[in-house]
């Protein structure tokens, strides 16, 4: 039977990494609130760095419909928490990794303790889930932990960093007191300003704001985890310029792209104002 060496299957690793910033990863704790398409690959893509630590959360379990972009999700899973197969997944990886369990999803009660000895957020919550989002972001703000959101858009990403004593997610989106819709209106606006991907979204119909639906791909999560890895590796490690908000990042390899973006003053910025205003007026709210 194979026994596990962390030096010998990190070993690939030294070379971007020295030795001791390989051995410096594995005494980090990362927190990951979503288990499902890009919280996945985040995931094993940052046990795959040598990442020791983990506060993992997520409620649900895999249905057939997940096949398109969860990496947990098959024939053999369906019906299984994600929770539970993603940590099996990464205990593969590294047998001597350390897990907190969050099964309940991120909530008022929980948070607190979700962030407890975390180096580094990575968001990995569906789009829909704001409420959550928020807490966890505000309280990152609070407590100095840096955090980022790699979101998979259409065959692309869209990337923003929030580094202690920087802009805050309130700053920036300005969530407080709208509307649920209009929340997710004014997180898609800030996510991605430059909106890459809807120049090819061939049916639209398929974003439904109401039922909480909209379209994937795989392709979308592989591209997030990748960013959001090598960021992870930079503020881990603490090196290599950062681009923060109000500064943020679109990559879209289907249109041959990549644009940084900016909405200074965040959620004041005039021209982000405009948007949201056509955007609200077109959901009739």
């Amino acid at each position: 039977m194979a026994t596990f060496d962390y030096d010998d299957a990190f070993s690939r690793n030294i070379g971007w990494f020295t030795q001791q910033e390989q051995h410096f990863l594995g005494t980090k704790r990362v927190a990951l609130a979503g288990c499902g398409g890009v919280g996945g690959i985040h995931t094993l893509t940052m046990a795959r760095l040598g990442v020791g630590k983990f506060n993992l959360s997520d409620f649900d379990e895999y249905g057939i419909e997940n096949f398109n972009r969860q990496i947990g999700a098959t024939m053999s899973t369906i019906g299984r928490p994600k929770l539970n197969v993603v940590e099996e997944m990464l205990q593969d990886v590294n047998p001597q990794v350390e897990i907190n369990e969050f099964p309940d999803g991120i909530n008022d009660q929980n948070a607190e303790a979700f962030l407890e000895g975390v180096d580094l957020y990575i968001d990995s919550l569906d789009f829909f889930a704001i409420a959550a989002r928020r807490k966890v972001f505000e309280l990152c703000a609070l407590k100095n932990i840096p955090a980022i959101t790699a979101a998979p858009l259409g065959m692309g990403t869209a990337f923003l960093c929030f580094m202690p004593g920087q802009m805050t997610f309130e700053e920036y989106f300005g969530m407080e007191g709208a509307s649920e819709t209009e929340q997710y209106l004014r997180f898609y606006l800030g996510l991605a300003p430059a909106s890459l991907q809807s120049q090819y979204l061939v049916d639209p119909t398929r974003l439904d704001l109401n039922a909480k639906k909209g379209p994937s791909t795989i392709i979308g999560c592989t591209m997030s985890a990748g960013v959001a890895a090598s960021y992870a590796v930079k503020i881990l490690l603490g090196r290599g310029d950062l681009v923060c908000v109000p500064q943020g990042m679109h990559w879209d390899p289907y249109l041959n792209k990549m644009e940084i973006t900016c909405i200074k003053d965040g959620h004041k910025n005039p021209d982000f104002q405009a948007k949201l205003n056509q955007a609200k007026i077109a959901f009739g709210i």
